[in-house]
């Protein structure tokens, strides 16, 4: 079987942080509202998966693929990331580090509609 890559115009992103330990019962309570926002009001999010390190429940990952350019500046530009923003970076030990990746192969392909 070839490898299984993006499709072309795709961004996939990782961000990361860690957050103070007093503040990962409020950051997860953003999380799934966050979260559940995107899933409801952003097409162009193909792929939007929170992960919290088991053994530093502190750390978080934020996994994303954006269809297109498009859709991560409507996603970048909404109120929705400011209201996260707005709770999460206060209580962030230090800035949060979004990195793009580029695919390379995958055990599935992503599905997309």
């Amino acid at each position: 079987m070839p490898p299984i890559h993006g499709a072309p115009g795709e961004i996939h992103e990782l961000a990361r942080y860690e957050v103070r330990a007093d503040a990962v019962d409020e950051v997860l309570k953003a999380i799934h509202e966050f979260v559940e926002y995107v899933r409801t009001h952003e097409p162009g999010a193909l792929r939007y998966e929170v992960w919290q390190e088991a053994a530093h429940p502190t750390r978080f990952v934020h996994i994303f693929v954006w269809r297109d350019e498009e859709a991560n500046r409507i996603h970048g530009e909404s109120a929705a990331v400011k209201r996260f923003a707005g709770i999460l970076y206060p209580r962030c030990l230090a800035p949060v580090e979004f990195i793009e990746y580029r695919q390379v192969d995958a055990n599935a392909a992503l599905q997309r509609v």
